[in-house]
Order: structure tokens, then C-alpha cells, then sequence
């Protein structure tokens, strides 16, 4: 002990009258003699006592160097690390992106207490871990995010893309870097169709040219169509979690469910319905594969589909198990449209289902002409 005082007051001395460029020199000296292990125990208490000296350097020349000669090095002390992490941009930038001392939980709190560019640099640090990536997903601002999402050798969990959807996915950049990423989780890509809807039925062009409720109507059918196609891309293990995140969203409406059973969407279809009346799954595989109707109307009042259009469904089911035979799916829409002709324009409940039926069905058609015109012109 009294050899490491004799020294750091030797050291002190020294530093009082040495210029910035010099104890810039010393400090480089000093760390990587640290780090390198070339000094005996008493030296190296001395050594860290004089490093956490020069962190109160006035001269930012010392501390920059000290934090170059102790980045890349597992042996610098953590104390120093996280000291010169709070430093000037240039100074924290250097240890924040590369130190290995550093650990997932120190990164939390930088970026927990930090500023924007502490967090755009934790956001751009190599091989970054989950637990400090779902931080920047919760308190990141836009920029960050982007940052993080650039970082190809980030980890980033589902649940911090679905944060990183839920909070930034009306930014135009950030949806596209989601868009693109694998393992998105499906309740974060109908956030950000939601967005591009939102987007889109926002516009200039849009309001000019529609109004409010043609626009409205659009925008949902759009939004349907959205669901369809996301649950028709999933494995069945997913489904439910997109159904929950429609159902606590309230967008689990009757035009979507109508939509999806015509569609033979009849996994999500299922999911949809247990989620509605909490009920064991293959019980609902069973009345809706084979129930009579009085049970497969019990089964849709329970989910809370009301008494005036539940009849439509009813129908649509035993209409979607003869398409399901046939292979004609088709006729699910030609069926339930020939069945509540009836109903059409008396404006009731039935007839805003049976009418959006209709759009779909025209919707149906054109995307299956579009599809046969491009095999045509793919084999000519």
C-alpha cells in the first residue's frame, strides 16, 4: 500500500504541470501497461487509481485516449468503461461500440439514462443482445430504431419487432426494414398494414378524389383482404396470436369471419371462433366440420355473432363443407348470394353482410382473372 500512494502521488504531481499532448502519451501508456498485465499488484492498483484520475482530466485530447487504449480489451476496468460511456460524443463512442467488458445489462442502463446518440450508438453496436435491443424497441425514438434494425448482427426478439410495429410502424422507413425481416410475428404485419392503410386513406390523392365513406369502406375491405392473406401464409401454431391481437384490437368483426370462411380460411376461421366462446379447439373443428344446425347456431350465438345474421352464417358453413367436397370454393359466395337475395336492399343487418359477400365475391373474381392472365402470358 504505501508503494501504490508513493506512486499515484508521483503520477499526480506530474500531471499538474504536463501538457494535455503528454498525458495523453501517459495515459495511453498507462492502460495498455493495465491491460497487458506487465505490472506487479501493487502497480496495478496504482494504475487504475490513476486512470480513474484522468477521467476528470479537463483536456478531452487525455481522456480519448485513454478510452482507445482500453476499448478492445476485456482487461480494462469495468468502473472506467462505463465512466468514459458518459463521456463527449467522440470519447463514448468509442468504448459503446466496441468494449467487451461491456454487458448486456450495463447497455440496458445506457440506455435507459442515456440521450439519443448513447442510445443510436448502443443501436449500432456489433452482435448487440436481446435484452438491450427490446430496450431501444421500448424508449428507442424513430431514429434509434432504425439503427437498431440496420444492425445485422443485432438480436432481436418477436415481441421487440412487434413493440418496434406498434410504436414506429407509421414511419415509411421503418416498415419497410420490418417488412422485410423474417420471423415477424403476424400481429406486427397487420399493424403495419394498418398504417399503410392509414397512410394511403389519408393522402391527398384519396381525399381528392373519394369521399370520407367510400374511402372508409376501402380502407376496411382492404384491411380484411390484409387479414385473409397473412393467415393464409402461416403456420397453425401463429394463428392464434393474430387472432387475439384482431379480437383485443376490435377487428375481429363479422365481415372479416364471413370473408375467411368463404375464403376456406377455416383454420383461422376456427381460431377465431375458440377465441370468441373459449371453448376446447377440436370441439369447434367438430360441430363446424360435422355439427348439425341447431349446434352450429349455438356455437356462433355463443360467440357473440347477433341473432339477425347469424342464419348467414349457419349457411355459410354447410355451404363451405360441399365446396370443401367439391373443391369449389367459389360457390360458398354464389350460394349465401343466392340464398339472401331477399335481403338485398332492405338496408337491415343481413343485407350490409350479404352486400359486402358481394364485394368480395367481385373481389374474388378479378384477383382469380388477374391470376389466369399472368399464367397465360407466363406460358406464351
Amino acid at each position: 500500500m504505501p508503494g501504490q500512494i508513493v506512486i499515484i502521488q508521483a503520477f499526480l504531481r506530474w500531471a499538474e504541470t504536463a501538457r494535455a499532448g503528454e498525458r495523453a502519451r501517459a495515459a495511453t501508456a498507462l492502460a495498455k501497461a493495465f491491460v497487458q498485465s506487465q505490472l506487479g499488484d501493487q502497480e496495478h492498483g496504482a494504475a487504475l487509481m490513476a486512470m480513474t484520475y484522468l477521467l476528470d482530466d479537463p483536456s478531452p485530447k487525455v481522456r480519448l485516449a485513454l478510452a482507445e487504449a482500453l476499448a478492445s480489451s476485456a482487461q480494462a476496468p469495468r468502473a472506467v468503461i462505463m465512466a468514459l460511456c458518459e463521456d463527449q460524443a467522440e470519447i463514448a463512442c468509442t468504448v459503446i461500440t466496441c468494449s467487451p467488458v461491456l454487458r448486456d445489462a450495463d447497455l440496458v442502463e445506457l440506455v435507459g439514462r442515456g440521450d439519443a446518440f448513447t442510445r443510436g450508438l448502443v443501436a449500432s453496436r456489433p452482435n448487440l443482445g436481446f435484452s438491450a435491443a427490446a430496450a431501444i424497441a421500448e424508449v428507442g425514438e424513430g431514429c434509434d430504431i432504425l439503427l437498431l434494425l440496420e444492425n445485422e448482427t443485432a438480436s432481436i426478439s418477436r415481441i421487440s419487432l412487434r413493440r418496434m410495429a406498434e410504436r414506429f410502424g407509421h414511419l415509411p422507413a421503418v416498415r419497410r426494414h420490418l417488412i422485410e425481416r423474417d420471423g415477424l410475428p403476424c400481429e406486427a404485419r397487420h399493424m403495419l398494414v394498418s398504417h399503410v392503410a392509414s397512410a394511403l386513406a389519408g393522402s391527398d390523392l384519396v381525399t381528392k378524389t373519394m369521399g370520407a365513406k367510400r374511402i372508409e369502406i376501402m380502407t376496411r375491405e382492404a384491411g380484411d383482404e390484409a387479414v385473409v392473406a397473412i393467415a393464409a401464409s402461416l403456420a397453425q401454431g401463429e394463428i392464434p396470436a393474430l387472432v387475439e391481437h384482431l379480437r383485443l384490437s376490435g377487428r375481429l368483426t363479422p365481415a372479416l369471419l364471413i370473408h375467411a370462411l368463404c375464403s376456406g380460411k377455416v383454420d383461422f376461421f376456427a381460431a377465431a371462433i375458440v377465441s370468441l366462446v373459449h371453448l376446447d379447439e377440436r370441439r369447434v373443428r367438430a360441430i363446424l366440420a360435422t355439427g348439425r344446425t341447431h349446434a352450429v347456431r349455438a356455437l356462433f350465438e355463443a360467440a357473440g355473432i347477433g341473432k339477425d345474421i347469424v342464419a348467414v352464417f349457419v349457411e355459410a358453413v354447410f355451404l363451405w363443407r360441399r365446396a370443401s367436397a367439391t373443391g369449389g370454393l367459389e360457390t360458398c359466395y354464389f350460394g349465401l348470394l343466392e340464398l339472401f337475395d331477399g335481403a338485398r336492399g332492405d338496408g337491415g343487418p343481413v343485407c350490409e353482410l350479404i352486400d359486402m359477400v358481394d364485394l368480395l365475391h367481385r373481389g374474388e373474381l378479378r384477383r382469380n382473372a388477374r391470376a389466369y392472365a399472368l399464367d397465360v402470358s407466363l406460358v406464351a
